[in-house]
């Protein structure tokens, strides 16, 4: 069987994390953590939203991804943040992967000079050390997908953030992920309509697993896929959910999207 596009980016993070911790130290960013005066609360944010029977956009802020490939090419990540917070867009999600997705945690720390929006570290973690890394460029939540870790590194991940203080996405993307999902009981859980392992989408993943997540109680999330406001309508009345992580579709048309007109 060939190896797929998950497993190549575990394999490729994997190694990254193991060569960065020979020269920085989880007490070297505990410094740098402790001095950083502008943490936001991700998850109040998006609960504040629900509690007023509000939607919450998470927009999320990319130059390339391995499905579409370069989605930006004069890409200007403080630009974009901007943009999506004069569109009153609730937080946002920072792709911060360098070799598939041509992010980088500076991104986090730059958009945060000009942005007071809660960010999520979207990156691929696989190791606690990370959590450190992330929350010492600024980040406010990270993300864990289970489809790439195992249960025991998901836990210590999410054990970690709670210790930092950060918010915690879990993702998911089978009903098998979201069984094993719900106990993480502080967590949002976003349901990614992506196969991360062969990159096709399909929205009814989100009405396939989200009975299963119903008794949860934190947000729900629908990730991926959503190309038009209508679309996100219908997913919310079918599903229920109100909190959204859009990327390409808010990036494809900047400056003039009606997504943001649920808002």
């Amino acid at each position: 069987m060939s190896e797929n596009i998950l497993e190549k980016i575990i394999s490729k993070k994997t190694e990254k994390i193991k060569e960065l911790q020979k020269i920085i130290s989880v007490n070297n960013l505990a410094e740098k953590i402790s001095l950083y005066k502008s943490y936001y609360n991700f998850k109040d944010k998006i609960l504040n939203n629900l509690n007023n029977n509000r939607f919450s956009i998470i927009a999320e802020i990319k130059k390339a991804s391995p499905s579409a490939g370069i989605i930006i090419e004069n890409y200007d990540p403080v630009n974009i943040a901007n943009v999506y917070k004069a569109n009153n867009a609730t937080c946002l999600s920072v792709l911060t992967e360098q070799d598939f997705f041509l992010g980088n945690l500076i991104h986090i720390s730059k958009i945060k000079q000009k942005n007071n929006l809660p960010i999520l570290c979207k990156d691929f973690f696989v190791d606690k050390f990370q959590v450190h890394l992330a929350r010492s460029y600024g980040a406010d939540a990270i993300l864990i997908i289970l489809a790439g870790v195992t249960d025991e590194i998901a836990i210590s991940l999410y054990e970690e953030a709670e210790k930092l203080k950060m918010s915690v996405i879990v993702e998911v993307h089978t009903v098998e992920e979201a069984k094993k999902a719900l106990k993480f009981q502080n967590a949002m859980i976003g349901i990614n309509n992506r196969n991360l392992k062969t990159l096709k989408t399909d929205i009814k993943t989100t009405y396939d697993i989200c009975d299963v997540l119903s008794g949860h109680a934190g947000p729900l999330i629908s990730e991926s896929g959503i190309k038009s406001k209508e679309e996100l309508l219908e997913i919310s009345e079918k599903s229920k959910i109100k909190t959204f992580l859009i990327g390409e579709s808010l990036l494809k048309n900047l400056n003039n999207n009606s997504i943001f007109s649920v808002l």
